[in-house]
C-alpha cells in the first residue's frame, strides 16, 4: 500500500514541504532513497525501537520510503516522526486518510518519546501557505509554533499520542498562543538599565545619538572604564521592534535552534556577544550544511564586538559586506541562501596593548609606533562603516559614590522612539531606508545641507583634526541624527559641533 505523509525541510529561513511516500509491499527489505543524510537514514532503528516499545511493530515486509523533492537533501532527526507515521498508515495500523491532512515533524527516542526540532516556525509558516489543516510536532516546540493564526498545532509528548489521536482514540490537546499577547508580554523587559551606569553622561549621549540613528559605535578606554556595561545597555533605548521584526528574529532563531523549550515569540532586541575567538563562518553564517551566523542572530538588534582588535583581522573583513548590504549570502555548489543580518555594530576595545594610551593617570608602558600598530588590525574599510568613534575615560570616585539616581533607560527611549517616528517619515518613499545610518550618498546631499556657518565649521574641523576624507559623510549623518532628536528641521551649527566631537577618534588623530 503507498501512503504519503509531509514533513518540511529547511532552506535559509524559509522551509519547504517534503513528501514521505512509503510503499509497504512483498519482500522483507527496507530502502530509503531522495537524498537522506546519516542521520535520516538511521532513523530506521529508532522507529523500530520507539514502535516496539509502544505495542507496535515495522511490518516485516518490503518497505520503500522516497522523500521528495528528491534533489534536496534531507538532514536531521526530525523526520522520525513523519517516516513512522507513513509506515503505520502503509501497514494499516493507523488511519492513511487522516495522515495527509497535516504537518508532521518529531525526532524519536528510544522510548517513543518526542525531542524537539529546529526551525517550528517557518515550518508552520509554510504550512499555512500550503494549505494543511494542522501541524503535529514535539510538545516542546508547540507554543512558537502556535504563533501561526489559522493552523491548528498539536504538541506530543510520545508517538502513542499521535497514533492514538489518528485512530481516532485520544485527542491531542490543541496549542493556543494570543501572537499579540505574546508580543506585548515581554516588550518592554530588559535585563540592563542605563540607571545602572553611574557617571559617563557622554558615553550615553553617544549611544543615544547611534540608537537613534542606527549607526555603529566604537568605544575605545582603558580597561573597566565601563565600555562592556555601557554597550550591554544599548538595547534597552532602541525602539521596541514591531511584530515583523519580532516575526523575522524569531524565524532565524528557530532555524538555529537557539529557542527555548516552551516559548514563543522573541520581542524583546537581540544581543549578540561572540568571543574574539570566533571563526570567518561562525560569524557570518554557512558551514557544509549552511546556518545563521551571528550576525544573522543579532538581526534587528545589536552585534558587541569586545577587544575588536583581537578578532582575527579574516573575521573583521567579512563584516564589511553583511554592514553594508544588510544581508548575507551563502552559496554552494548545489543551493545559495541568503540570511537577514541588519544589525548595529557596537564595538569596544583598549587604546593600546597595554590599556592606557591617553590615560589621564597611569602611564601607557607601549613602545613607539606600538599604538599605531595595535590600530592597523582594524582596516580602514571597517572602520569606514563606523559612524561614532568616542574615547571612554575612567570615572571618577566622586561620580563613582554618587547616590543621585541617573536617567532610566525608558526615558532615554522615548526621546529614541521620536526621532525614529521623524526618520519614518522621511523616508517613506526610499526603499529600504529607515534610519539616518542607512542614507545613500545622493539623499545626503539634498537632506543635510548645511548654511554658510556650518559649512565653514566643518571645512575647519576637517583640516585642524585631520579628520578623513570618510569622515565628512559620517558627520552629516550623525548630525542630522542630532538634529531629529532636537527636534529641528535643519542641522544647526550645534549639531555639527556634537558631530564632529564623535569623530575625535579618527585615524589619524591616534596613535602618532
Amino acid at each position: 500500500m503507498l501512503v504519503k505523509t509531509f514533513g518540511s525541510a529547511i532552506v535559509g529561513i524559509n522551509a519547504i514541504v517534503i513528501t514521505v511516500e512509503v510503499n509497504v509491499d512483498t519482500g522483507v527489505q527496507f530502502f530509503m532513497v531522495g537524498l537522506p543524510d546519516n542521520a535520516v537514514k538511521e532513523s530506521h532503528q529508532r522507529i523500530e525501537a520507539a514502535l516496539r516499545n509502544n505495542g507496535y511493530k515495522i511490518p516485516g515486509k518490503k518497505i520503500v520510503i522516497n522523500m521528495a523533492p528528491a534533489d534536496i537533501r534531507k538532514e536531521g532527526s526530525a523526520y522520525d516522526l513523519t517516516i513512522a507515521m507513513g509506515i503505520l498508515a502503509a501497514s494499516e495500523q493507523i488511519d492513511p486518510e487522516k495522515v495527509k491532512e497535516y504537518i508532521i515533524m518529531g525526532e524519536l527516542s528510544l522510548d517513543g518519546g518526542l525531542l524537539p526540532v529546529k526551525g517550528a516556525l517557518p515550518i508552520a509558516i509554510e504550512a499555512r501557505r500550503q494549505g494543511f489543516k494542522g501541524f503535529i510536532l514535539p510538545r516542546q516546540n508547540a507554543r512558537e509554533a502556535a504563533i501561526v493564526d489559522e493552523l491548528e498545532v498539536y504538541g506530543a509528548g510520545n508517538i502513542l499520542d499521535v497514533i492514538r489521536f489518528f485512530n481516532g482514540d485520544a485527542d491531542l490537546e490543541r496549542e493556543i498562543v494570543d501572537t499579540k499577547e505574546a508580543f506585548y508580554a515581554q516588550l518592554n523587559e530588559y535585563e540592563f538599565d542605563f540607571a545602572d551606569v553611574k557617571g559617563q553622561e557622554n558615553i550615553k549621549r553617544a549611544l543615544e545619538i547611534a540608537a537613534a540613528g542606527g549607526h555603529n559605535v566604537i568605544l575605545i578606554g582603558p580597561p573597566g572604564s565601563g565600555k562592556t556595561m555601557l554597550a550591554k545597555r544599548l538595547p534597552s533605548i532602541l525602539p521596541p521592534p514591531n511584530l515583523h521584526e519580532a516575526l523575522e528574529t524569531t524565524k532565524i532563531h528557530s532555524v538555529a535552534g537557539r529557542m527555548g523549550n516552551h516559548t514563543s515569540l522573541m520581542s524583546v532586541r537581540p544581543f549578540r556577544n561572540p568571543h574574539h575567538t570566533i571563526s570567518d563562518v561562525a560569524l557570518v553564517g554557512g558551514g557544509s550544511n549552511p546556518q545563521p551566523g551571528e550576525i544573522s542572530l543579532a538581526h534587528n538588534g545589536v552585534l558587541f564586538l569586545d577587544e575588536l582588535p583581537e578578532f582575527k583581522r579574516t573575521v573583521l573583513e567579512v563584516l564589511r559586506q553583511p554592514l553594508e548590504d544588510r544581508l548575507v549570502t551563502v552559496s554552494r555548489a548545489r543551493l545559495t541562501v541568503e540570511y537577514p543580518a541588519s544589525f548595529m555594530l557596537v564595538a569596544a576595545m583598549n587604546p593600546c596593548p597595554c590599556g592606557y594610551y591617553n590615560h589621564p593617570d597611569k602611564e601607557c608602558v607601549c613602545a613607539p609606533g606600538v599604538v599605531q600598530k595595535y590600530l592597523n588590525k582594524i582596516s580602514g574599510p571597517l572602520l569606514d562603516r563606523i559612524d561614532i568613534q568616542v574615547e571612554v575615560v575612567p570615572v571618577p570616585f566622586r561620580e563613582l559614590s554618587d547616590a543621585r539616581t541617573t536617567e532610566r533607560s525608558s526615558e532615554i527611549r522615548e526621546r529614541v522612539v521620536n526621532a525614529r517616528k521623524i526618520q519614518e517619515d522621511r523616508y517613506l518613499n526610499s526603499k529600504g531606508i529607515h534610519s539616518n545610518a542607512q542614507m545613500t550618498s545622493k539623499i545626503l546631499r539634498n537632506i543635510c545641507k548645511l548654511d554658510e556657518t556650518g559649512h565653514q565649521l566643518l571645512k575647519n574641523a576637517m583640516e585642524k583634526l585631520s579628520l578623513s576624507a570618510r569622515a565628512y559623510d559620517r558627520i552629516l549623518k550623525v548630525s542630522r541624527t542630532i538634529a531629529d532628536l532636537d527636534s529641528s528641521s535643519s542641522i544647526r551649527t550645534e549639531h555639527l559641533a556634537e558631530a564632529i566631537h564623535y569623530r575625535s577618534l579618527d585615524r589619524e588623530t591616534w596613535g602618532i
